[in-house]
């Protein structure tokens, strides 16, 4: 998520190499035994390590993006959510602190948890999902957050739009096409929040998609909640349906049997699915924009250069417009 704290550094992590990693491990007691493999992360840097005695994660934060008590509030959040035993990634204490740091680095060290891609369509999985899913939101909706940031439209669309019109990536001619489009789009979105009337916010993970779930013997594991907020409850459950109305209803069905065994889903919010997915796809562009400095970006969203790639993204928003106007879900 964009973040008015994050000062833009191009190269975070320019001086994070495998022996600063094994030393910052050292330091913090974790007793690495020199084994190391750098997993998949953009806006941080996660790395899979090994003492004598278990698999360890470890997470180094992206500077400046949150503040320490943004950091460890999120830490607090996925402690509770263990302590309530449901099966997410919550960070260990090294001499009571769960943010750690080592020169310039903040850190933090998580257990390694085994588990394989989720298989969605396999029978019981999305009622399983579900199920789980609503116990983790009823945890999140004992207490608000006093330092992570909202889902919203301020934040995740008209400060994204702003980031893309001031960033590179845009080819010149179609600036003022993506203006008028995202601008009108935005109009739309606050139109259907205003129309969904005061729907109540929790403490979400907030980047809920398969990407960020594992599955194992019992079932779900969530992992990483960098992203977590306050937000809608359907925040977290719109990213796990696809395809065609039909198919998303048949998804959306099953997900909801499992949520409904443990918490309530106000009826209002299924009109914010196409809105939120919409904050989404304006956000990506900017979060993309505004990262592109760092070497990992272009590497790993090289299309982003390619003007064909802002054409399409364009046809997209454009049909965001009747999608928000015509849920999938309602027809």
């Amino acid at each position: 998520m964009i973040n008015k704290t994050d000062g833009g550094t191009v190269q975070p992590f320019a001086g994070l190499t495998p022996e600063v990693v094994l030393d910052a491990a050292a330091a913090a007691g974790l007793e690495p035994d020199g084994r190391l493999f750098a997993l998949n992360s953009y806006e941080n840097r996660v790395y899979q390590l090994w003492s004598a005695e278990r698999g360890l994660v470890l997470k180094f934060y992206r500077p400046r993006r949150w503040s320490d008590a943004q950091i460890e509030e999120e830490h607090a959040f996925a402690l509770e959510l263990a302590a309530a035993e449901l099966p997410v990634a919550a960070p260990l204490a090294v001499a009571g602190a769960t943010l750690l740091r080592f020169g310039a680095y903040r850190f933090a060290a998580f257990p390694f948890l085994r588990g394989r891609a989720p298989e969605l369509d396999a029978p019981g999985a999305r009622e399983l999902f579900g199920r789980t899913l609503a116990r983790m939101h009823q945890v999140g909706a004992r207490r608000p957050f006093r330092e992570r940031p909202q889902i919203g439209i301020e934040r995740l669309g008209w400060a994204a739009r702003t980031q893309v019109l001031a960033g590179a990536l845009l080819p010149e001619r179609l600036h003022e096409r993506y203006a008028s489009v995202s601008a009108a789009l935005l109009e739309k979105v606050t139109g259907a929040f205003a129309s969904a009337g005061a729907v109540t916010h929790i403490r979400l993970h907030g980047d809920c998609h398969l990407g960020n779930l594992l599955w194992n013997e019992q079932g779900p594991v969530f992992v990483d909640l960098d992203d977590c907020a306050m937000g809608p409850r359907v925040q977290d459950l719109w990213m796990m349906l696809a395809g065609s109305a039909s198919e998303q209803q048949r998804q959306w069905g099953e997900i909801l049997e499992g949520y409904r065994q443990f918490a309530d889903l106000d009826y209002a919010e299924i009109r914010l699915i196409e809105p939120l997915r919409t904050l989404r796809m304006l956000h990506h562009a900017a979060w993309v924009t505004h990262r592109w400095g760092d070497p990992a970006f272009p590497r790993a969203f090289p299309w982003f250069g390619e003007e064909r790639y802002w054409e399409g993204y364009l046809q997209d928003l454009l049909e965001q417009f009747a999608q928000i106007e015509d849920p999938p879900l309602l027809r």
